[in-house]
């Protein structure tokens, strides 16, 4: 897998910036502990700071590592039933904030944190307000900055959407923050 390599040699490089496809949309990605990579996220999509990003990671039981307590049991049963996929949870931490992520069911993205054994900083590759970006061009075009490696798997379907997101809360109460591929219905089913 040449991408995959090439994906892991430019991590490995403080303040680096990847450009990847998703089963939803093309995605900015870095090392989730790169605080340089992480702000040359913000500028390249004009993003507001107080707007976090999400963690794509390998399993639930790493959100719980880095969020710092038990995820609620909606969000446990919601992840088990969900992800890998189009789905982003956003929970409490410990910090009485809350903490976003994403396991994406793509296979470059599954190996790449497996690979790099280490979580990712993500966002879609678009500017902030902007259509999702489902090719490379247009999510270049969009960008304040290149990023530092792009994987293109040619473009995405036209009718790709980006990640439902749900913030649950400690008390296992919901909401849907913004709609995608995961129906409301879908997860009322799942958490009855």
């Amino acid at each position: 897998m040449a991408d995959l390599e090439k994906a892991l040699k430019t991590l490995s490089r403080p303040g680096t910036v990847l450009l990847v496809p998703t089963e939803t949309v093309y995605g900015l990605v870095c090392d989730w502990s790169d605080p340089s990579a992480r702000d040359r996220i913000y500028t390249m999509k004009h993003r507001s700071e107080n707007k976090p990003l999400a963690a794509f990671l390998p399993s639930a039981a790493c959100a719980e590592t880095l969020c710092g307590r038990p995820l609620p049991d909606a969000a446990r049963r919601l992840a088990e039933a969900l992800m890998p996929g189009p789905v982003t949870l956003i929970v409490p931490d410990r910090n009485n904030s809350t903490f976003g992520f994403r396991i994406p069911d793509h296979p470059l993205i599954l190996a790449l944190l497996a690979a790099y054994g280490k979580p990712l900083a993500s966002t879609s590759a678009n500017r902030s307000g902007e259509p999702a970006a489902l090719n490379v061009p247009d999510a270049c075009a969009n960008l304040a900055e290149q990023p530092d490696c792009i994987l293109d798997e040619g473009p995405l379907p036209g009718n790709s959407r980006a990640s439902t997101v749900i913030l649950v809360a400690a008390d296992n109460s919901w909401k849907i923050l913004r709609e995608g591929p995961v129906s409301e219905e879908e997860i009322r089913r799942i958490l009855s």
